[in-house]
């Protein structure tokens, strides 16, 4: 017996929304909205101090072309928020079209969000089309991370081939802060092998920082580079640090540090240690 699909018919697809606003009640980060649709969902663990986390969970089990997710975060004045991922998402082979993200995040006068999803896994022939869009009062601390592996070294698997788009717009009060593209299309074994690019190496990230401690993370940042390629760069109240490394348990290693002092020394998320 053979199966297909019916002539003019689509194959199924992922959709999943989720959108979650908080406010400040007695000293408390508190929820004031959450929705959810589809595969995505949004998951509130009890904490222990005077923050909020959030936990995003795409409950198809992975992406791959034509899938769609939309995040929306909006953090109100004084709100103290930490969103992070379930674990890491998985980027399967397209057959056609590119799975798509976005996520957009709202941060309030004086309010602080951390943004720490978990690694993005792209295997061989993925497609994925990303963007964050970030709008900050003039007084809010946003924190920022994405990070990439391509393919499942542990398994042995590399990505060779597909597409990896991302796209970054942050705003200050309305004023473009920081933008950023990259676009890997194609042979991917030989782009990341180029020294400009990775070195051959597979996984990458990029921490974000902008707020008004951008001078103090800069100085306390100098012991934690030295014996470490990772590039570091800082201007007015933006600090961007790029990370490359051979597989992501690697990356993991370097990350850790760098993500505890960015946070004032907060400990990680608990899911990122199951």
């Amino acid at each position: 017996m053979q199966y297909g699909y019916a002539a003019g018919a689509a194959p199924q697809r992922a959709r999943g929304e989720g959108r979650l606003v908080t406010k400040t009640l007695s000293g408390r980060t508190r929820l004031a909205e959450l929705y959810q649709e589809g595969c995505g969902k949004i998951r509130l663990p009890e904490t222990f101090d005077a923050s909020l986390e959030a936990i995003l969970i795409n409950s198809s089990g992975g992406l791959t072309g034509g899938d769609r997710l939309d995040w929306s975060l909006g953090a109100g004045p004084g709100c103290d928020v930490t969103v992070t991922t379930q674990a890491n998402e998985k980027i399967y082979k397209a057959a056609a079209d590119t799975a798509r993200v976005t996520s957009r995040i709202d941060v309030g006068e004086g309010a602080r969000v951390a943004w720490l999803p978990q690694e993005s896994i792209l295997f061989d022939r993925a497609s994925l089309t990303r963007e964050l869009i970030v709008d900050l009062a003039p007084t809010a601390e946003f924190f920022g991370l994405e990070a990439i592996i391509l393919g499942r070294t542990a398994m042995g698997e590399r990505a060779r081939s597909g597409l990896f788009r991302d796209r970054w717009r942050i705003r200050r009060a309305g004023r473009l802060v920081h933008a950023e593209e990259v676009r890997m299309e194609g042979d991917l074994a030989a782009l990341t092998a180029a020294p400009a690019v990775l070195s051959s190496q597979v996984a990458f990230a990029t921490l974000f920082y902008c707020g008004p401690s951008a001078d103090l993370f800069r100085t306390r940042l100098q012991p934690l580079l030295e014996g470490r390629e990772v590039g570091a760069s800082h201007w007015q109240d933006k600090l961007i640090l790029r990370v490359a490394a051979a597989d992501g348990f690697s990356l993991r290693k370097i990350l850790v540090p760098f993500i505890s002092l960015l946070r004032n020394g907060a400990a990680l998320p608990k899911v990122w240690n199951t």
